[in-house]
């Protein structure tokens, strides 16, 4: 039952000095929350309100399924702005049949995650490598910083996932600007930052609401053209089950299963470094793919839209004093006083404040050291990152993660289709092998080619592999004997069986032959139930590459005059 119910866990043995740091956590976490749900509800398109009520359902269902003692689940901006992408195209913003599709798509989004965790599929996430999420989380970064330019500058500037058409359109409505209204967006994002540089754990973002709602109130600044949020429904949010046509599932398919995948790496990473700091518990992929998809499931039966870990929010939750899930719980019952007593208090806040929590949110997912990193030690990798943030800023947010997906996979075969071989000398003195362009006076011989195939034999890479042996023989008339160190060697495929057949007889007609040792047991298996051991003979197979060398030393007549200085420089 623990394992199907994690808070079995952790409420049964619950220490009565842990309330103290989940309470003060989770009123903490669920102040922040408030003004920053509404904020992520109107980067989705939806009213603010809706923000509000992802926070609740989703936050309590995580708690008793997922695994992370300090993920704050709710909404974020990323998954906020791929619900604005997707449903923009099926809906018009701000219609009734744009949100029906918002929490269809949580619906579905969910299912797809706890499908995933009960299949025990979640090793499909692995692949969003680290260079395609960053590349598209720093696209997302711009495109939603600069989406919200219609609060902070108070003009009819028309919102797209184009990041180039959001420049354009700005720049059309820029002499328009209300100057009252940026004045009100860049206060309320200095005071954000500020609060953060006098201490982290300050609500930086709950203050600039109130300084900002406050000031619209007593200067009536709405009277004077400042956009404000108005009545927002009283009451916790009700039961109702998704009503959706088969054209409907079918639209929103694609899109649900896109940004379950995109959902769950954002909040199995996020609650991974908490695990990593805290280290009194474990998080379990697959059962956090089952506690997110329940709680979006439920959640949409509540009125909420996609949800998933924040980064922001955890970190709070954490630096705060969380101990267990109960801080969420207390962060959701929170919100729900919210929705129930306070609403009418924030009816005079201006939308300018709102576009200045999420202008300074997604400064943290713009990611410059990471591409610097990549362009000094890979610049394969940056490639796909740098391709994926421009596919994603110019052309979609979709299409830029398939591409980077497409990207990472091409890669991989890349590298697999043309593995690291090395050609081997041995340390004077020892019986260790080491790589000839790497390190300096090895003993080599012109007669013996030692090579390292640091690679599964696989279909992909056998004729590449087959390919550089006969080059080496080509070029290098001498050699009469190549002994494969095979240790590194994980896997042989039936193409790879074959492959290998074909270059024994091409090998024997030249009269050089083929020694393999350091054969690892699963590989060594396949060779005898394919048959593959008979051909190569067992006289040709080593337990160690000392051994061979040793064996192909003696089966000479003049060895001494094989042997030659190796000086390479190492590079």
């Amino acid at each position: 039952m623990k394992h199907f119910l994690p808070i079995l866990s952790w409420l049964p043995n619950y220490k009565k000095e842990h309330l103290s740091g989940d309470f003060f956590a989770g009123i903490t976490v669920g102040i922040m929350l408030i003004p920053q749900g509404m904020a992520y509800a109107l980067i989705a398109g939806l009213p603010p309100v809706y923000g509000l009520y992802a926070s609740i359902v989703p936050q309590v269902i995580y708690a008793i399924l997922g695994t992370s003692r300090q993920l704050s689940v709710g909404p974020v901006a990323m998954d906020s702005l791929l619900v604005a992408a997707g449903v923009s195209v099926l809906a018009t913003e701000g219609s009734d049949s744009y949100i029906v599709f918002a929490i269809l798509l949580a619906f579905f989004m969910g299912a797809f995650q706890f499908l995933l965790g009960i299949f025990r599929l979640g090793f499909i996430t692995n692949l969003l490598s680290k260079p395609v999420i960053s590349g598209f989380t720093s696209a997302a970064a711009l495109i939603i910083g600069f989406n919200q330019l219609k609060y902070l500058l108070g003009t009819d500037i028309q919102k797209s996932n184009r990041f180039y058409e959001v420049i354009i359109n700005a720049l059309d409505k820029v002499d328009d600007t209300h100057l009252v209204t940026l004045m009100l967006g860049i206060a309320g994002i200095v005071i954000i930052k500020l609060s953060k540089r006098i201490h982290k754990n300050i609500p930086g973002a709950l203050i600039a609401v109130i300084i900002g709602t406050g000031l619209v109130y007593l200067l009536n600044l709405h009277s004077g053209g400042v956009s404000i949020v108005q009545t927002i429904p009283e009451g916790l949010p009700a039961f109702t089950l998704p009503q959706f046509s088969l054209g409907q599932f079918n639209e929103v398919l694609p899109l649900a299963f896109t940004i379950s995948v995109v959902a769950f790496m954002e909040a199995f990473s996020v609650a991974k470094a908490m695990e990593a700091k805290n280290r009194n518990h474990k998080v379990i992929p697959n059962q956090e793919l089952i506690g997110l998809g329940a709680a979006n499931v439920v959640g949409a039966l509540f009125q909420s839209y996609p949800v998933t870990g924040g980064f922001s929010r955890t970190a709070v939750n954490q630096q705060a004093g969380a101990n267990t899930p109960l801080a969420s719980i207390i962060s959701a019952a929170l919100v729900a006083l919210t929705l129930i007593f306070l609403t009418p208090l924030f009816y005079y806040l201006p939308h300018a404040i709102l576009a200045a929590i999420i202008m300074v949110a997604v400064t943290n997912l713009f990611d410059w050291a990471y591409g610097k990193k990549l362009w000094l030690n890979s610049k394969k990798e940056f490639l796909v990152l740098l391709f994926t943030f421009l596919v994603t800023l110019n052309i979609g947010m979709v299409i830029g993660i398939v591409t980077g997906i497409i990207l990472s996979i091409l890669l991989f075969l890349y590298r697999a289709a043309y593995p690291h071989i090395a050609r081997l000398g041995r340390i004077r003195g020892h019986h260790e092998f080491r790589n000839i362009t790497r390190f300096q006076d090895l003993e080599t011989w012109e007669e013996l080619a030692i090579l390292r195939i640091d690679a599964p034999l696989s279909f992909i890479n056998i004729q590449g592999i087959n390919d550089y042996i006969r080059k080496l023989l080509s070029d290098d008339d001498k050699i009469n004997e190549i002994i494969i160190d095979a240790g590194p060697v994980s896997h042989l495929d039936a193409t790879a069986v074959e492959g290998l057949r074909n270059l024994i007889d091409s090998l024997n007609e030249k009269g050089v032959r083929l020694v393999i040792c350091d054969v690892i047991g699963p590989v060594r298996d396949t060779m005898v139930q394919t048959g593959l051991t008979k051909v190569i003979g067992k006289k040709n197979l080593f337990l160690s590459l000392s051994e061979a060398v040793e064996n192909a030393l003696s089966n000479t007549k003049d060895p001494y005059k094989k042997v030659t200085l190796q000086s390479n420089v190492k590079t």
